[in-house]
């Protein structure tokens, strides 16, 4: 008897801990639920390793993911694959085996908030795998250096000196990559270094070679305001919560993170603060930029008197290179065309929804594809174990955009 009554006590704990009330209308809850209570798990223990000492949190999940998710390059039938360096950053290479003379090529950006993850655990190496055997391509997905041991600019540089190297002579021959058939694309904080390397190499008047398409999944883009219809609508939707992403930038920016209170409280951009001007806050301007359905019946969290010293302590928080979104619509124009992929339950939507209307308004080419049912992340569990049905159909339909693009 006493067995049965612990058991359902314990039981009951974890139902409570797995249980979290979700929004009407995203896709399959109780999957997110499970992955959520997972990924808290996790988070938990990396705080706790910190905090006895014995490790940095990010150190804690990296290992874990290493132990659960990183997996050998393997080759197939149809898929060569391979670990090696390009531009003097690790790289995995997928490269089609199809009988085509000149190949498409992607250069590929994972997520991770700038400090977690990397291209060789299982999610990525079956996205990339399938990229290149569907569309008979090389793809390249990039292992940039992380936080916190490498803060901004390292990330973007290593993608940038990726991306060079992927457009050289010697590497499109090596290869057999057509010039004129080139992709840069990520997700998330891949996203986010996928957008500035597009925008870096779109102003290279030097540059012979250039990237035909960038496609970007649910991209973050600024860290301005953190008060967003998104923002405020999904802060405490999983898979990525408002305070994390907050953390997030502040690891990527090598800031304090005792800072995350002021950033989440929109302090390091009040009104008072010189540094960003009326042009700048137009650029990021949700009350003009986002269409009436998702702005709802949100307002805009304007702060009047903020932190002082708070821009010059981090000024990377106004650095283009590390907040597209900010870029002049001059920049943005000389950028190739553009997949924007954004889920409706997702802090990051706004951004996506943002950049994809600049782009528009700069003269570029834009497919916005928006998933009402989505999360953040989806993508990454189109496979099973953990398969959702609105990642696979995300998946299916990113893949047939740059069929049809590139």
């Amino acid at each position: 008897m006493r067995l049965h009554f612990a058991g359902a006590v314990l039981l009951s704990a974890a139902a409570y801990y797995v249980y979290l009330p979700l929004p009407n209308g995203v896709s399959e809850p109780w999957k997110l639920m499970l992955l959520d209570a997972l990924f808290r798990s996790c988070m938990h223990a990396g705080d706790m390793a910190q905090a006895l000492g014995m490790c940095h949190h990010v150190h804690f999940l990296n290992r874990v993911v290493s132990w659960v998710e990183v997996i050998d390059a393997r080759s197939s039938p149809t898929v060569e694959v391979s670990d090696t360096t390009l531009g003097g950053v690790s790289v995995r290479v997928f490269q089609a085996k199809g009988v085509r003379n000149l190949k498409r090529g992607i250069v590929y950006f994972h997520g991770g908030g700038w400090s977690l993850l990397s291209a060789r655990m299982r999610s990525y190496d079956l996205l990339c795998r399938k990229m290149a055997e569907d569309l008979d391509a090389v793809v390249v997905s990039v292992d940039y250096r992380l936080a916190p041991e490498a803060v901004f600019p390292d990330q973007y540089h290593d993608a940038l000196a990726v991306a060079r190297a992927f457009m050289s002579n010697q590497v499109l021959e090596r290869y057999h990559l057509d010039p004129k058939r080139l992709c840069v694309s990520g997700d998330s904080s891949g996203g986010n270094l996928a957008a500035a390397v597009a925008q870096e190499l779109g102003s290279d008047d030097s540059l012979t070679v250039r990237f035909k398409a960038q496609a970007l999944i649910y991209p973050v883009l600024q860290a301005l305001d953190f008060h967003t219809p998104s923002y405020q609508q999904n802060q405490a939707v999983p898979i990525l919560y408002r305070p994390r992403m907050a953390h997030f930038w502040l690891l990527y920016l090598g800031a304090n993170p005792s800072l995350e209170a002021m950033l989440l409280a929109n302090n390091h951009s009040a009104l008072d603060q010189q540094a960003i001007n009326a042009a700048t806050r137009s650029k990021l301007d949700w009350t003009a930029l986002l269409p009436n359905e998702h702005k709802k019946n949100f307002r805009p969290v304007l702060v009047e008197t903020g932190s002082p010293g708070l821009l010059d302590e981090v000024p990377a928080l106004l650095d283009v290179r590390a907040a597209p979104l900010l870029a002049e619509q001059a920049v943005l124009g000389k950028t190739p065309k553009a997949y924007v992929l954004t889920c409706e339950f997702d802090v990051l939507r706004d951004d996506g929804l943002m950049y994809a209307r600049r782009l528009r308004d700069a003269g570029v080419t834009v497919t916005s594809d928006h998933y009402e049912e989505g999360f953040h992340g989806c993508m990454a569990f189109a496979y099973l174990p953990v398969m959702s049905s609105v990642g696979h159909r995300s998946m299916e339909n990113y893949i047939r955009w740059l069929d049809q693009n590139l």
